[in-house]
């Protein structure tokens, strides 16, 4: 089913309808909607044909004949080009506006049919108004030949002008349709046969050109002609400046409002997409070379979504500074490591493997991430990296790979949170927790396809034998005295020194620490 969509513009819903609306009655709204442009065209145009008759052009007085001749051709004509332009221009245009009310979704071919609609009127109004200008020229030249030239001016003049307002209005009116067309669409050229430039030519030619044109004619028949008087010239150059003035200024808000709305979309979107809302998309309503910039938008707003969503996912698993890290270094992440001061702190939970023999998998699994989810906030909350879950135990890294200051002190009090809230949080089984200080080595390991962030060394190891001794000790945390010793007075002053032990792996002695009661 092809995506609806809803314009902002008052007309927009008129246009499509309510969601849900029958096909039949979106078929009636756009053929009102066509042939409600088609009439006012035309209308237009006979307004045109009016001024420039009797104000613009010192036409010599219509002869008898003429007058009858007139009366009698012009409101067939009229009826007939629109009901003949009304009949034709809805049928071909209903016909590339198909899938709209029949609700199809649309392929390449329709896009380009749907946003050629404009042009297609734009083509028949200007045919129906050329054959006007070649028969009432003709009748003039037969009947009074001295008002031929006038004549063909006049209605060649408002064929210009008819063409280029049916251009305007129907490309206004059916955005709604364009925007939907446009839809989903992979746009990589544009697929309006009428650019930018064209319409801006269009503009032109309707706003300036041709009255310009017409005031240039009216100088050269008063020039050639003795019977034109100063005043009547004057009242020319007036009504026609006046004309410039008003309805140059119509056109040139249509053809800005043409460029500059896409443009100010696009801006506010980006100011959006600034202050962090990736979700923005804008409404691609324009064919030309300006809706292959919103295109552009929307295809730059989903790589900066898919984007956040690997960073997270990523950061999800290895931490969100190895992320940050990761993609500031614009995928060249290379193996190796670095010699660190750090702070590791190890949580090992004690009598898992009893629970879980002894218990359903659910319950375990839910016990396992109330776990997990305590150690998390905790190490977050002060800076530090979890770095591995490993079955039951977790290993967290203070220091590594963005620096921490007083990264001693922020494992240690990340030690003392975590025992009270396990104690609180999880209390249908205990975990030894040890922290070490020291230097360790911290990178990426593994190969170029597959590696993984980690940090070994000795206060990694030190700090997994302090998490066994821990769980025989009464508030299950046990720490090296020298991270006691590196940590801020603030932090060290809640530590108390408890005896020496001799890790296995090490030769010397290692001083011990716990939480001051």
């Amino acid at each position: 089913m092809a995506r609806r969509w809803r314009t902002r513009a008052p007309y927009g819903s008129w246009v499509l309808g309510r969601p849900g609306q029958s096909p039949r009655a979106v078929r009636i709204r756009v053929q009102l909607l066509l042939t409600a442009l088609l009439v006012v065209t035309n209308l237009v145009g006979a307004g045109v044909v009016v001024v420039i008759a009797t104000v613009v052009l010192p036409l010599p007085p219509a002869s008898g004949s003429m007058v009858v001749a007139t009366a009698v051709a012009v409101p067939i004509y009229v009826g007939v080009a629109i009901l003949l332009g009304t009949w034709i221009g809805t049928a071909s245009s209903l016909r590339a506006l198909r899938w709209q009310y029949d609700d199809e979704p649309p392929d390449a071919r329709t896009v380009r049919r749907t946003l050629r609609v404009p042009l297609r009127l734009t083509v028949l109004q200007f045919a129906l108004w050329a054959t006007a200008t070649v028969l009432f020229t003709l009748l003039a030249a037969i009947l009074q030949p001295e008002r031929a030239l006038g004549v063909g001016l006049t209605v060649g003049t408002a064929s210009i002008v008819v063409s280029g307002i049916a251009f305007l209005l129907s490309d206004f009116a059916l955005r709604p349709l364009a925007a939907r067309a446009l839809a989903g669409a992979d746009l990589t050229r544009r697929p309006s046969l009428v650019g930018v430039k064209a319409r801006s030519v269009i503009f032109w030619v309707v706003g300036t050109a041709a009255p310009v044109v017409a005031l240039m004619v009216a100088g050269v028949v008063a020039l050639v002609d003795d019977t034109v008087t100063v005043t009547r010239l004057g009242v020319t150059t007036i009504v026609v400046g006046a004309v410039v003035l008003v309805f140059g200024l119509l056109v040139t808000v249509l053809s800005a409002g043409a460029v500059v709305d896409p443009v100010l979309a696009v801006r506010d979107a980006l100011l959006d997409v600034e202050r962090g809302r990736l979700d923005r998309e804008v409404v691609v309503f324009d064919g030309t070379e300006v809706g292959l910039l919103q295109v552009g938008f929307n295809r730059m707003a989903t790589g900066l979504r898919e984007r956040e969503q690997l960073r997270d996912l990523f950061g999800r698993h290895v931490g969100r500074e190895v992320a940050q890290r990761a993609a500031e270094t614009a995928g060249e992440v290379e193996l190796g490591g670095e010699a660190r001061e750090a702070s590791v702190l190890f949580v090992d939970l004690e009598g898992s493997t009893t629970y879980a023999t002894e218990h359903e998998p659910a319950e375990v699994v839910a016990l396992l991430n109330r776990f997990f989810a305590v150690i998390v906030e905790e190490v977050d909350r002060r800076g530090g990296l979890v770095n591995k879950f490993m079955g039951d135990a977790v290993l967290a890294v203070f220091g590594a790979p963005v620096p921490v200051e007083d990264h001693a002190g922020h494992a240690l009090g990340a030690a003392r949170a975590i025992a009270q809230r396990l104690a609180e949080d999880v209390p249908e089984l205990s975990a030894g927790i040890g922290v070490a200080t020291g230097e360790v080595v911290a990178g990426n390991v593994g190969h170029e396809e597959r590696f993984e962030y980690t940090v070994i060394g000795d206060a990694v190891n030190s700090a997994a034998r302090l998490t066994d001794l821990a769980k025989s000790e009464d508030g299950r945390v046990l720490v090296s005295l020298a991270s006691v010793e590196a940590a801020h007075h603030d932090e060290a002053g809640r530590w108390v020194e408890h005896g020496a032990v001799t890790l296995r792996g090490r030769a010397g002695e290692t001083a011990l620490a716990v939480p001051r009661r």
